[in-house]
């Protein structure tokens, strides 16, 4: 076989280079060093365009693929459901693009959708609606043209409302199923409280009282233009989408209205074990604190001690006292979210089995004081420091996110008050010390006046482990409360005898 050339000069001056490149090789990998990390992010104010039209949209040209994807934000959420109606705004959300418009029925409109091999979906959340259109940029007018009717004139079609109901309905008898979404929905009440309107559940009656008239009036009165924020990226000219905008949002048929703020009457239990009774093989445990709001000075500090303490994985602390060291659970960690509206609460959880679920849950408050009570390691410090900045590019590295990321700014309202937030981040995140890291560790973690979470085998769970003898109520203000099971169709508590059957 005859060798290239070519191939062959290549292979002589590497051979010939070789004892050069070994000697700059380190004979560990941690050894390592890169050049430090340029990367500045695109600026918000390059994309952003105010549309006459009302909305603010983001445009961000990308000619790699054919592909045009359209974002459209709406300022409504599950808060607005009336008292009573529980679930109007979840139906609106997803029947707006699978119930079919004026012109088209929902089986004809899921038909063309997949000829132009088009996606069109809606959702509304807690806090936020949205609606998303992806297609191939040669079919930008159709699919603009099917986008309006569907934000203008839905049908909300009579046999695909029945059939989602009786998808709730199903779904709802299956709410006590699981350990996890027992936890779940436990956790937030007692983080927020039973009457804050995060913590109202869909029940049988609510679901079963849902008219499509309900969805209309809901749609009318909450999806227009003003309420929009605009996320676009892909195949087109920047002017031209622009005018294409402006005429999609154009003489709206209804006016609607601004909706209210967001309630943020939280309102956390009184510290102390509350225990759920579940026959199951794990006890599920979260130990939830007062958060903070992501406007907070501190909020860096935060992040970063949070990192350390369970939320940085196998880095963290958690995970490897409760996890590595103990083999008490497959998972441990911690998160201590930035609320946007109000503060979200933190928590630390894990899932161990029954009769080690109070010495797990010891362990964790071990951790949480001693990191408020000595300093972390340089180490430490740096690691946590390093996994946000090194991959903060990862939110630019598409134009998609680019323009997802900025139009989520302005729908929460970050970008009018902080528009140079992502140039000043890195900075913020650098600047943070040891002593930061200690001092707010001092103010937010204190496992005193924790409100600690347990669902699993009652009984079992209160026995502990010989080998390690930890009272579970005297972990947090000697008070245990045992939380009843909720029937899955009222979410009323049940009385114990029922719940056992």
């Amino acid at each position: 076989m005859n060798m290239n050339p070519r191939i062959l000069s290549l292979a002589a001056v590497l051979v010939a280079l070789s004892p050069a490149f070994a000697a700059d090789i380190p004979d560990r990998p941690e050894k390592l060093r890169f050049p430090p990390l340029t990367f500045e992010p695109p600026s918000a104010a390059q994309s952003r365009v105010p549309l006459k039209a009302g909305p603010v949209a983001y445009v961000v040209p990308d000619r790699t693929l054919p592909l045009v994807n359209i974002s459209i934000l709406v300022r409504t959420g599950n808060y607005l459901d009336p008292q009573g109606r529980e679930g109007v705004a979840e139906f609106t959300g997803y029947l707006l693009t699978r119930g079919g418009t004026k012109s088209k029925t929902a089986e004809e409109l899921e038909e063309r959708l997949a000829f132009l091999a088009a996606g069109l979906g809606s959702g509304v959340g807690d806090d936020q609606g949205s609606v998303n259109l992806n297609l191939l940029s040669k079919d930008l007018p159709e699919g603009l043209a099917l986008l309006r009717e569907v934000l203008t004139a839905p049908r909300f079609q009579q046999d695909k409302l029945e059939l989602y109901r009786q998808q709730n309905l199903q779904a709802m008898k299956q709410r006590n199923d699981d350990s996890t979404a027992i936890e779940g929905r436990e956790k937030e009440m007692l983080a927020y409280g039973t009457n804050f309107w995060a913590c109202r559940y869909t029940t049988q009656k609510s679901v079963a009282s849902i008219t499509a008239d309900d969805l209309r009036a809901f749609h009318q009165r909450w999806f227009h233009p003003a309420n929009f924020v605009v996320a676009v990226s892909g195949d087109f000219d920047r002017a031209d989408m622009v005018a294409k905008l402006e005429a999609l949002f154009a003489d709206w048929p209804s006016q609607g209205e601004v909706p209210p703020p967001v309630p943020t009457d939280i309102a956390m239990a009184e510290p102390g074990v509350y225990m759920v009774d579940k026959d199951v093989n794990q006890g599920r445990v979260s130990v939830l604190l007062p958060g903070v709001h992501r406007d907070d000075p501190d909020m860096p500090a935060v992040m970063v001690m949070n990192d350390i303490l369970g939320g940085g994985g196998f880095t963290s602390r958690i995970m490897n006292r409760v996890r590595s060291d103990e083999g008490l659970a497959y998972g441990a960690g911690s998160a201590f979210p930035a609320g946007v509206h109000y503060p979200l609460a933190f928590q630390a959880g894990f899932a161990s089995k029954s009769a080690t679920v109070a010495y797990a849950t010891s362990i964790v408050l071990e951790e949480m004081n001693r990191i408020s009570s000595t300093p972390v390691s340089d180490q430490e410090l740096d690691t946590a420091k390093r996994s946000f900045i090194d991959t903060f590019p990862e939110n630019f590295n598409t134009k998609g996110k680019v323009a997802g990321l900025f139009a989520r700014e302005e729908f929460t309202g970050r970008y009018a008050k902080k528009p140079d937030h992502f140039a000043q981040w890195r900075g913020r995140i650098e600047a943070v010390t040891k002593a930061d890291v200690q001092r707010v560790a001092q103010k937010h973690l204190h496992p005193e006046k924790a409100v600690i979470l347990v669902v699993g085998q009652k009984e079992e769970i209160l026995k502990g482990n010989p080998g390690h003898p930890v009272e579970l109520k005297q972990l947090a203000s000697g008070r245990l409360t045992e939380l009843p099971l909720r029937d899955p169709l009222t979410m009323e508590p049940m009385p114990k005898q029922k719940a056992e059957k």
